[in-house]
Order: structure tokens, then sequence, then C-alpha cells
């Protein structure tokens, strides 16, 4: 019984499953095929509908109870599957076989479609495409979740809809509401779309099908740009071949944006160029371009493009953006990466030898130069500097240009790359006047070898539809009075100098005056002092060994409690005692001498006191105001995406605390998002890259984190997604600075806060935005006088390479053969001899090869072994008496046990003179170091 309706229901299995959703017909499955295989289905459909289809077809085909097919049917009819029970009472599915093309396409505009419509206006103008539990589940999404929520559940019915005119009221629906981006996705036809044509296969029939890619989230021309270019999963499934390509046109035409094609025009023509346009337009699509045209044009003369990152996690971002892209559309193209240490492990001319693109940090290509892995810059044909804007005073930048410029300025016969500079700002330096302004970005460009900035001029209307400028407000909040925890931590402060010049008359030190407890000035102090302590010297040797150690635990102290009076300007007093408490733990576990014990002792004091005013004192206005605007932000719209800019990283925690325990804000789930920590001692010891991926992951996710914490690594270039609201606390920099932070608030009717108690930050917050417009005047006069900037330019790099010149002229410092010895910087214990020193082949590793220094040090295992190059590090090595890190213990060149020192750690005393010096860096030391070699090593 039923034999031809279950072979047909099998036959047509794919138009079923792909419409009905299980739970809508509750009824049937109850009546017919019990509550355990009921259970099953519905459980099943929250991972998967279609698979929850398929599981109820294949129990439906079990079936042998009398009238179960006419059942069927009516219960399609009265949840108001229509289309699908006529099909398949007549057997026909070729009407729903005619939506397929339509539902391809909104499947692949679905991520920008969701974005700009308003879900319960589209029903309420197409009520009859969707049932009334349909119509009640988008709403009740929408009004919990948002708007984009609700939009990606209207999205989801039409998916899976049965009615034959849903596309054509969906067009309807857009256009009587005003949804035009929207419909623009959707209709080829509408009025000034920005579109791309491509193919799209469904069951075998080619459909010509238009989208528009937006670029909806992401940082700087990188999340966006992976949409714009159809990068995604659901869009590569969808089309193919490459981004660019415009309909009918041979590959290899490119079809941009027209804003982005007049931004790319004198880069194709194989000019030097400075590309400078807003955060969010798209400036990675435009180097892609670039670079797909420029291999190409050049194709007979092997081109070799370089594409630079000023940062670790950016040059992550660009490589997996680079790879992605050329991955769809010419896999030819061979493309690799470098960052870090990935220099060392093999020599880049082989490198650019066996690749068509490569992306790199650009002190990897510094260092190869240096080294002669590279004979010059004419290796490659183009290189692209991202974030250009760098290319300064000694930048790498602007190390990389000096090279290429001494080629051409000296007219070597040789070929140099074409360059190209992505910016959004060429605001750089000190400014006063339009003049000044002018001269600096000639000065940019001079050292960019780079003749035009090309802007956007002839395309600024569908620019700003692309890019929108945050509003910028500012707000003055009254500074905390009368706090009785920064009188007891001045307190504290001023009996610590006081042991500190029992021990020595720190005051004489330094030079630096006005070092006020609680400023950066004190800061700078403390830094001074110390410096100046490790070269210290007194008769009694063991006395300045005592007296050195003594005063770096007084200034260390100093520097912490420093941190907690900013910390607490800033935060809440009890983050600035968590921040103290966390650090004395620390002591405690540490060496903990005689000093340390005392000053512990001082702190364990007060404690009671200052945790009782850290339960009890009062709010920080600062604080009350950042309340008050999120509590606002988020009342006015839930979907909220915040990025709160910070100065450093305590107060990143100590915020991201602070919501956390505030119940009306614990909702957010805040991220933080900081740099890598530069010393391995740091109390916050910052983020490796992984962890700020899952912060970013997190931060992206609309069930998770809503509001993002950053220090300065997410200025520039990192992806961190669209957001609406940007809050600068207490954060103001420069012009370009201000344009980047506040780029980073892409979404229409974003807003950018300044939050300060400081009148001077927002006045200078202020003149930055006159710097911007001053910029603009300045950008717009050198175009029109090119001459007289050509003229410019050519001074500033002629009197530059003058100044190379000389500097180059000057013979170098000679060293020394004359013996040092290597004491302690903290502690002036003695280490080691120079002459025990060997420097590594490649340079940068300098070999204590006198295996006694294990007698006065200690190790612990390291937190991060790894190996590079023909070093393996192993372990940390500190010092035996006062814990200062001297570096590592790594197995080189296969032998085992091998100490490996930084400079720094140090201080150099003249066997002759004992005079003492201390040097930062190893290439500033004044005596003499063999190279390394096997037969040097000493038995311990």
């Amino acid at each position: 019984m039923y034999e031809t309706e279950k072979e047909n229901l099998k036959r047509f299995k794919d138009y079923i499953v792909e419409i009905l959703r299980p739970s809508y017909i509750k009824t049937f499955l109850s009546t017919y095929l019990g509550t355990e295989i009921e259970e099953r289905i519905l459980a099943e459909e929250n991972t998967s509908v279609t698979s929850a289809a398929e599981m109820l077809l294949q129990n439906i085909l079990n079936l042998e109870a009398v009238g179960w097919f006419q059942a069927f049917l009516d219960e399609l009819l009265a949840k108001e599957y229509t289309g699908l029970c006529e099909a398949i009472q007549e057997w026909d599915f070729k009407k729903l076989e005619e939506m397929r093309d339509h539902k391809a396409l909104l499947h692949h505009v679905e991520a920008s479609f969701t974005k700009h419509i308003k879900p319960t206006e589209v029903v309420s103008c197409m009520p009859k495409c969707f049932s009334p539990r349909e119509c009640e589940e988008i709403k009740a999404i929408t009004e919990q979740k948002g708007q984009i929520a609700g939009a990606e559940k209207l999205t989801e019915c039409l998916k899976r809809s049965d009615k034959t005119n849903w596309f054509k009221l969906l067009k309807l629906a857009l256009e009587e509401r005003n949804f035009t981006i929207a419909l623009q996705l959707l209709d080829p036809d509408t009025e000034n779309s920005c579109k791309e044509v491509e193919d799209v296969e469904a069951n075998g029939d080619t459909a010509t099908v238009r989208f528009e890619y937006r670029e909806d989230s992401g940082a700087d021309d990188l999340v966006g740009d992976l949409n714009q270019m159809g990068l995604t999963e659901n869009q590569d499934k969808v089309t193919g071949g490459s981004a660019f390509l415009e309909p009918s046109k041979p590959p290899g035409e490119r079809k941009l944006r027209a804003y982005q094609r007049e931004l790319a025009v004198p880069a194709f023509e194989g000019k030097n160029t400075i590309i400078c346009a807003p955060t969010g337009s798209g400036k990675t699509i435009v180097a892609l371009a670039i670079s797909e045209h420029h291999l190409k044009s050049k194709a007979d003369q092997k081109p070799k493009i370089v594409f630079m990152a000023t940062k670790v996690d950016v040059y992550e971002q660009q490589y997996k953006l680079f790879k992605e892209h050329f991955n769809r559309t010419d896999q030819d193209v061979r493309i690799t990466g470098l960052c870090g240490d990935m220099g060392e492990q093999i020599s880049l001319d082989i490198i650019a030898e066996t690749n068509d693109i490569i992306i790199l940090t650009p002190q990897i290509l510094v260092n190869a130069l240096n080294r002669k892995d590279l004979p010059s810059l004419s290796v490659f044909s183009l290189l692209i500097f991202d974030e250009c804007h760098n290319a300064t005073r000694k930048h790498p930048y602007n190390v990389l240009m000096a090279s290429y410029l001494d080629s051409k300025l000296s007219r070597r016969k040789e070929s140099l790359p074409q360059i190209v500079g992505l910016t959004a700002s060429v605001g750089v330096g000190t400014f006063k006047s339009q003049q000044e302004a002018e001269n600096n970005i000639c000065q940019l460009c001079a050292n960019l070898d780079a003749s035009i900035i090309s802007t956007v001029s002839d395309n600024k209307e569908e620019l700003l539809s692309f890019v929108y400028v945050p509003e910028k407000d500012f707000f003055e909040v009254e500074k905390r009075s009368g706090d009785p925890f920064i009188a007891i931590i001045h307190n504290i402060m001023s009996r610590i100098e006081v042991l500190a010049k029992k021990e020595y008359d720190i005051e004489s030190l330094s030079n630096i005056e006005n070092h006020d407890h609680g400023t950066q000035k004190y800061e700078q102090w403390i830094v001074d002092v110390q410096k100046q302590c490790k070269v210290l010297q007194l008769e009694d040797k063991e006395q300045e060994s005592r007296v050195c150690r003594a005063l770096f635990n007084y200034t260390e102290h100093l520097r912490k409690y420093n941190d907690a009076l900013i910390i607490n300007e800033d935060a809440r007093t009890k983050d600035a005692l968590d921040y103290l408490k966390a650090f004395f733990d620390q002591v405690r576990q540490a060496g903990f001498d005689e000093t340390e014990q005392k000053l512990t002792a001082c702190f364990d004091t007060e404690y009671p006191h200052l945790l009782q005013l850290s339960q009890q004192g009062q709010q920080n206005p600062k604080l009350e105001q950042l309340k008050y605007i999120l509590d606002e932000e988020y009342r006015n719209d839930e979907k909220t995406r915040t990025v709160l800019f910070v100065r450093t990283r305590a107060l990143a925690d100590a915020l991201k605390n602070w919501i956390e325990e505030t119940d009306t804000l614990k909702f957010l789930k805040p991220g933080v998002l900081i740099g890598r920590a530069r010393k391995s001692n740091q109390t916050n010891s910052g983020m490796t890259l992984n962890s700020k991926k899952g912060v970013l992951e997190s931060f992206k996710s609309s069930e998770q984190s809503k509001i993002l914490i950053a220090t300065s690594v997410a200025d520039e270039g990192i992806d961190i997604p669209q957001c609406n609201l940007v809050l600068m606390y207490e954060y103001v920099g420069n012009v370009v600075k201000m344009i980047q932070v506040r780029g980073r608030g892409r979404a229409k009717g974003s807003k950018c806060f300044l939050i300060s108690d400081r009148k001077e930050r927002i006045e200078k917050e202020k003149l930055n935005i006159l710097r911007e417009k001053i910029v603009e005047k300045a950008i717009a006069n050198l175009r029109q006088s090119k001459e007289s900037m050509q003229a410019k330019i050519d001074t500033f790099q002629r009197e530059d390479k003058r100044i190379r010149d000389h500097a180059n002229s000057m013979p170098e410092r000679p060293r020394t053969n004359g013996n040092f010895k290597l004491l302690c910087a903290k502690c002036k214990k003695f280490a080691c001899f120079s002459d025990d020193l060997r420097v590594g082949h490649e340079g940068s590793h300098h070999i204590v090869v006198e295996r006694s220094i294990f007698n006065r040090c200690e190790r612990s295992p390291h937190p991060n072994p790894r190996r590079f190059g023909q070093l393996e590090k192993k372990m940390k090595m500190f010092c035996k008496h006062c814990k200062n890190d001297w570096g590592i213990v790594a197995t080189y060149m296969n032998i085992e046990d091998m100490p490996v020192i930084k400079i720094d750690s140090f201080v150099a005393q003249n066997c002759v003179t004992n005079v003492q010096h201390y040097f930062r860096k190893w290439k500033d030391v004044t005596f003499a170091i063999r190279q390394f070699d096997i037969a040097d090593i000493k038995p311990f």
C-alpha cells in the first residue's frame, strides 16, 4: 500500500527536505511516528533542519498505517505549506525548481542583505509569504536579539519557502520600505547599484547573478575585504574565478568600485604612489588589484612583489588574505610569508627566487640586506608598504627606502622596484600651519620616492556611501578630590625615597626635575636613576654591589606605587590595590632579600587601611561618566559594539574587572586586546598571537563579548570587527592616531567619544581635528602645484643623502682588544670576562664559552622553548644573588648548555682603568668579540 507515493517521495526527496521544517507539523509526527521518534527528529532539528527533514522522510517511508499519506497532505495544507502540498499532490516540482536560483542568490548575498533591512517591516509588506508561526518567530527574535538576528531568521524562512512569488514580493517590499542597498543586492537593474556579475551553477543550469560586496566588518581593509572579494566560504560555493572579473571580459581586467579604481590608477600605470584613503575604504582590495595587475603586465619580466606589514598580528592577517585570494583567482601565483625569526631559517634570496609574492615584516628585509643575503632591492619589482606613514626616522621602512634612494641617487645601473604605500593619513610630524604640513608630507613622499598621493576626488559620493565618519564628542570630567588612598601611597613613596637616600643620594643620579608622584615624569625619573645606578662606582666593591642592588629594589617599588597612582586616577581604588598586591605576591615568591622584606612589611602595615578604602571609598567620576555612556548607548541599541581605547595594559585589565563586577555592565563580557610583553619579568606579560585571535573571535560573536578594551596595539591594521561606538579613555595622540582610532567606528551612525579630566587632552584632540583639515588642504594644494612638490621632494632626497653619506664617511669607532669584566647590572656581582664572549655565525647570538658562569647564576626551564636557526632555547638564566635576568641557556650548533647573554643586563668594567660602561645594545660595545669556534669552549 502507498508504494507509488513512497517511491515518488524518495524521488523528490531533495525538494521536500530543503523546504519542510518538521517542528511545524508536530501533530502528524506525534500521531503517526510516536513520541520517541518525534523527540529524536526535533532534537536533530536543533542541529540541522534539513537533516531532521531527511530523518522525518525516512520514517514516513516506513509507515504502513491507513490514511497516513492524506494526513500528511492535510497537515502540510493546515500549516500553509501550500506550494509543497500542491507539488506532492501533482508530483510536479517544476515551480519549486524555478525558485532555486533566487534562493541561491539570497544565500550568496545573505551576509550583506541581513545588515540592510528591518525584518518586521519586510514581513508586514509580504505577510502571505510567511506562516503565522514564522511571523511570530521573526518578530520575537528581532525584539530579543536585534535587527540582524531577525533578518537572518527572515532569510532562513525565505530560503525554505514554497511560495512561488516570494522573490517578486520581497523586491516590492524592499522598494516600498526604501531598503535600497538590499534591493540592489537582489536586482541587477536597480539604479546606481554597485555590483559584480558572475555565473552561478544550479543543478546544471547556468544563471547570471549580480551582487554587491560590502565591507560590513573588520579591521582596515581586512574582514570587509573578504566579503568584498567573495572570499567567504558561502560565496566561494556559489561563485568561482577572480573576485574582480567583470562580466564578459577576459581574465586580468578587474572591476573595482569606482573610488578604488581611482586610487589604484597611478599604481596601475607603474608610478610610485602613496594611496591615502579612510579606514574601511578597502585599501587592501586596491593592493590586491595592483598586485594582480603587476604580475600580469610584467609577466615576461619575472615580477617579484613584497608586501610589508609593521606588526606580526597584521602580517598574519594579510598573509592569510593574500593566500586565500590567489588560491581562488590564480593558483599558479606562489606566495609565502615571513615574520619574527623565520627570516633566520633560510636565505631570503632563495625565498625570492621561488616565490612571486612575499608577505613579511620589514625588519626581515632589512636584516637580509645587512647580511648580504640579497644584493639589493632590485631583486624585487614592486614593494607595497602597509601603514606607510611609518616611513620616518629609524623605522625599518625608512631604512629600506634609504637603501633604495642611495641606489637611485648614485645612478647605479640597476632597476629599482615600484613603490606603493597605503595609509589612512599622511599627517605625519608636528605642524602649526599648512606650509609646515606640506613640508612634512613632501618629506614622507621623499622618503618613499613617491611624487603622487592618490586620494579620492572624483568619486567622493560613492566613497562616503561606504565609509562613515563617526560623530565626535568630548566629555570633560571633574577630577577626584580628597582621596585618602592617594595620601597613603604618597606617604609610602616618600618613606621609600628617604630609605634610598640613606644608601645613596639618588637625586644626584638624575637631572630630571619636577618628578611628582603619580606622573609619567616620575616614571622617566626612575628609568634615569636606574640607568645611572648601573654605572655607579664606589671604592668598596662589596658596598657598591649592596648599594646598587638596594637602589634597584627601592626604585622598582617606587615604580609600582607610581603605577598604582596612575591606575587609581583612571580606574577604581580596588584596581590599584589589586595591582600592588599582585606585585608583592610575586616579590614574596622571588629572591625576597632584606631590602624587599623591609619594603613588603611597609606595604603589609598599610594594607588593611588601603583595603578598607578600596571597599568604601568614593567613586571615580570618570568611571561614572563611562558607565553613564555605556548604559545609555546599550539602552538605545542593545546590538551596540564598542571598542574602548586605554593607554596602558594595567588600565585595560582594571577596566575589564570593573565592567565584570558592575551589575548593569557585566552582560558586555569585555575582552582585552594588548600587545606582547617586551620583558619576561613584567607583571602583565602581554598577549600571544593566538590569545589575540581568541579575543577577536569572541568579539565577532554577537552572543559573546560586546566590548573590546584595547591599547595602542589596536590603532592600526589589526582585524577588529565593525563597531558603532569608539570610546577614547584619556587616549589622545597625533592626527594619524586620531584618524585610525576614529576609523574603528564604521557602522552608519557611529559615535566616537573622548573621556578625560584633563582639559589639555581635550584641547589637543580638538587641535587634531583642525590639523586633519589642514592636511586635506595641504594635499589638495600639493596636487595643484606638482612641479613645486617635486622640487621639494628632490631637495629633501639630496639633503638626506648628504647626511647619510657624511655619517657613513665617519670612521667606525675601533673596538679595543682589552679585557672587560661583565658585572650584573643590578647587584654588580661578577659574571664573566669579555674575552670569554663569542659572537655566533649569524651575528646575533653572544655566547659565553667559559662554563664557570654557571656557578654564578641560577637556571629555570624556559617558558617558551623554541628553535630558530642553529639555536634552540632551553632555559632562562638569572643572577644567583639578585635574580636579574641574564639571558638564556641554549643548544647551539648541536652543542648543549651554551649560555647566551643579553648585554643590557650587565655593566662592562675596564680591567685596566676600572671605568664602568653600560651598553643597551651589542652594537654599541667598545670591546672586540671574536667569532664562535667550537675549540674555544672551556670545560665546566
